[in-house]
């Protein structure tokens, strides 16, 4: 029946049969996959994954590049008297509105997990409103250098550490993302971390032979910058070649080095030269890490501890 497909519909069939075969069965039969409707290959292959979530949480208190000032964040408080919600300047409080809502003032685009696009560097390339939808899911690659990283605080990742991995998993996949472990984020939120004058990073020859040899989509990676280099090299290079990338990331270690996809997600602000983004690692059913879809089925948790403002710590809490 498959050798009777036209071209295009021979393509979908078997991209979908990859994808259901890289995330794992979950138990319904891969030949089902209906390459004209999406919903099987959820049914068949996400519905049962594991998702991680590879993202930092936005604090007040959150490490920041020493170049930019900490987020703070306040109660929000009414603009113009809105019965029966509030008179122009009442903070807005679940006892008297029956809502509540929060004021963010957030000096910078480049807070915690990021996207960087080009234009954070270069004006004439996309910036972050500008990204195309095709961003938003892809297959993922974590390359591990934490054991580099151990011995060495500053390693940069190499071209020989790309080589040696592809020797043990394959070749990186074009149009991949690639992201480095190193552990770096371990130490997160202590904000020393961007005091830090070597730190892992990535070097410039890595990063042209990801982009040149293997033409992946972006690389990402933990700490906050690039590389540890004093102009910040490869970030240069990077933008002013039209790539983004991904800074700030967490959890790496909990992510199989192939075999998973990323889910991509972030504020969408006009002229962005930086943006807030969530990263979702998306691996097999059989993984040990990560939460199944079929465990977030109904209403959210309620829990017995409410949420309230605490003015010291300058956020809500939940205690």
């Amino acid at each position: 029946m498959v050798m009777n497909l036209g071209p295009g519909k021979w393509r979908k069939h078997v991209t979908v049969l990859m994808l259901v075969g890289a995330l794992g069965s979950t138990g319904a039969s891969v030949a089902h996959a209906d390459p004209e409707n999406l919903w099987s290959v959820y049914d068949q292959a996400l519905a049962g994954a594991k998702y991680i979530d590879l993202t930092h949480t936005i604090t007040p208190n959150m490490p920041v590049w020493t170049g930019f000032a900490p987020p703070v964040f306040r109660a929000a408080k009414a603009d113009a008297s809105v019965p029966p919600f509030g008179n122009k300047g009442q903070i807005f409080t679940y006892a008297r509105s029956g809502f509540e809502a929060t004021h963010y003032d957030l000096p910078t685009d480049q807070l915690g997990t990021q996207l960087d696009p080009p234009a954070h560097w270069a004006p004439e390339y996309p910036a972050i409103d500008e990204i195309p939808p095709t961003y938003s899911l892809r297959p993922l690659v974590v390359i591990q250098m934490q054991d580099q990283v151990a011995k060495d605080k500053g390693h940069q990742l190499q071209v020989s550490d790309i080589e040696a991995f592809e020797a043990k998993y394959g070749r990186i996949p074009e149009g991949s993302v690639v992201f480095v472990r190193s552990d770096w984020s371990r130490k997160w939120p202590d904000p020393s971390l961007t005091r830090e004058e070597r730190f892992p990073g990535v070097s410039l020859a890595a990063l042209q032979f990801l982009h040149l040899k293997r033409h992946i989509l972006f690389h990402g990676h933990e700490p906050l910058d690039t590389d540890d280099t004093p102009t910040l090299e490869g970030e240069e290079w990077l933008m002013h070649h039209g790539y983004a990338q991904a800074e700030g990331l967490a959890n790496l270690d909990q992510v199989k080095p192939t075999g998973c996809l990323v889910s991509i997600g972030f504020a969408k602000f006009k002229g962005g030269t930086g943006g807030y983004a969530r990263y979702i690692a998306v691996c097999p059913h059989d993984w040990k890490y990560g939460v199944t879809a079929a465990e977030t089925v109904g209403p959210l948790p309620r829990s017995p501890h409410v949420l309230h403002w605490d003015r010291k710590a300058g956020v809500r809490l939940r205690e």
